[in-house]
């Protein structure tokens, strides 16, 4: 991690997104930069690419987690959610404090990994409740708030819209609209979810929209960012397009290429 910026030299941040437990990677992601900047999802539930990995294949094992990608690939939410419900009480344990012991886990190697400075919100698979217990003092957790960095000022926003999918952290609409709107004009926006915009909300792979925001995209004519970042959809059919002033990128399905989003000034 370089040092604070001074004077008229040049301001290098690093942006990760969608770790989903690669704290190996995590741990070099601020190497050269002045500051590290995290769009989210740390939590490791169920690897789509790996069955093996995740806290769900740790639980159940491989072949249960063959079957859950099977069904909701397939968009069969309510027989998904079915199949779960029997593995659970197949072992006698209740769901949520056992999937937050495995989250804990997850987030202390996770936290220990960022660098100082990080400056971080959450992804929709994220637990914002836990995090206090792990952000250290070279961590600034931000949602619906802004931060100035290197004279830029950074607008963040976390978490999700309420999907079928009911990951922990999905909000409504009007909630998601608040937040953004509390942001207001900034440099640079930084959220989880994208604009609602068809090219870059569609994954590829999996073959289907996730949700993005319209308040985001509304927000955007509006006050024209520089930079609008986000991650959410790990295989875009558009990795960055321009709207209006503002550029819109994706910085990148993190767990899998390991290596961080360059934005310098």
């Amino acid at each position: 991690m370089a040092s604070t910026p001074a004077g008229n030299r040049r301001t290098r941040v690093h942006v990760v997104s969608d770790v989903h437990g690669n704290a190996r990677d995590l741990a070099t992601a601020g190497d050269g930069a002045d500051a590290l900047i995290c769009l989210g999802d740390l939590v490791l539930f169920l690897d789509y690419a790996d069955h093996s990995r995740g806290i769900f294949p740790d639980l159940f094992g491989t072949e249960n987690a063959d079957r859950i990608v099977e069904l909701r690939t397939a968009r069969r939410f309510e027989e998904a959610r079915d199949f779960q419900a029997r593995l659970w009480a197949g072992i006698g344990e209740d769901r949520a404090p056992a999937i937050r012991r495995a989250v804990r886990r997850q987030y202390a190697e996770l936290f220990a990994a960022f660098p100082t400075p990080t400056y971080a919100t959450y992804g929709n698979v994220d637990i914002p409740a836990l995090w206090p217990e792990y952000a250290g003092p070279g961590t600034t957790v931000l949602d619906g708030e802004r931060v100035e960095i290197g004279g830029r000022v950074f607008g963040f926003v976390g978490g999700g819209l309420r999907t079928p999918m009911r990951t922990p952290y999905e909000i409504g609409d009007e909630e998601y609209a608040a937040k953004i709107e509390a942001v207001g004009e900034v440099d640079v926006l930084c959220t989880h979810i994208p604009p609602e915009v068809p090219e870059l909300v569609y994954d590829t792979v999996a073959r289907r929209f996730e949700r993005g925001s319209r308040a985001l995209l509304d927000a955007i004519h509006r006050t024209r960012p520089r930079y609008a970042l986000f991650g959410h959809v790990h295989q875009p059919l558009a990795r960055r397009m321009r709207i209006g002033a503002t550029e819109c990128v994706n910085v990148g399905h993190f767990a899998s290429r390991g290596r961080p989003w360059v934005l310098e000034w």
